[in-house]
């Protein structure tokens, strides 16, 4: 009787090969499912941003090393990144739901510093707003002022860069270092090899951007041109930042009414 027993499947249902696809997170993190994963990172922001009929964005970036508290013109920088934040959101659409659509609404890398001041003026002004976080081998932890339900983590630099470039009406960047630089000559070189609209990119203290980038020895070098140059602009102040954006036409827009 033995040997006619039926055996049992507890080797089938323990084989990797017998979980679902979906499910089996070995599959999923191999690298032959790398753009399966760049798939995934796109599409799940993607779809959270239209639920809250995100439409447009006004990115923020910055230091995430500056502090309220800050030495040096650190608690500056802070005061007019939060002051700047909350005047977009105030002036710019995103408190509005055209049609179940918002504009302009404050964007970050989600984390402390200038991204953190940012966004805690849109929340000051009762605005959602973004952060896209991404995975550090020091962990990144998203400041508590990001809407909950617009607050993402990604894996993959180049995703989060165009997730933070694709709704872009405009950049303000904030005194920052590598991470800053790199966001803000991503943008630059779409706008110079107009691979992206020509959206106002604004640098605030134009005395810390000409002291760490000398960008007239850039046209000097033969490496860019003159006019190259008029792809940004510099601001002081919040209010002259956000003034700058608006002459250009970064405003809210207005859906039409029917008559």
């Amino acid at each position: 009787m033995r040997d006619n027993a039926k055996p049992k499947s507890d080797l089938q249902l323990a084989s990797p090969s017998y979980r679902l696809a979906a499910l089996d997170q070995d599959f999923l993190l191999a690298d032959a499912q790398r753009g399966l994963r760049f798939l995934l990172e796109y599409e799940k922001a993607e779809q959270a941003l239209r639920a809250w009929g995100v439409r447009s964005t006004v990115v923020v970036f910055g230091s995430a090393r500056i502090r309220e508290d800050g030495p040096g013109h650190q608690a500056r920088w802070y005061a007019q990144a939060r002051a700047f934040g909350k005047l977009c959101s105030l002036e710019g659409g995103s408190l509005d739901s055209n049609g179940g659509l918002r504009d302009n609404v404050v964007a970050t890398g989600g984390g402390p510093g200038a991204m953190e001041a940012a966004n805690r003026g849109a929340h000051d002004a009762g605005a959602p707003t973004i952060g896209f976080n991404i995975v550090l081998p020091r962990e990144q932890f998203p400041n508590p002022y990001t809407t909950p339900d617009l607050t993402f983590r990604f894996h993959y630099f180049a995703m989060r860069k165009m997730h933070l470039a694709m709704r872009a009406k405009a950049l303000v960047v904030f005194p920052g270092g590598f991470g800053t630089f790199d966001e803000l000559f991503e943008i630059l070189t779409l706008r110079q090899t107009h691979k992206a609209p020509d959206i106002p990119v604004v640098l605030f203290d134009e005395a810390y951007w000409r002291s760490v980038i000398h960008f007239e020895a850039l046209v000097e070098a033969g490496m860019v041109e003159q006019n190259d140059l008029t792809l940004f602009s510099f601001a002081e102040t919040a209010q002259a930042a956000w003034a700058h954006l608006v002459g250009l036409g970064v405003t809210r827009i207005e859906e039409p009414k029917n008559t």
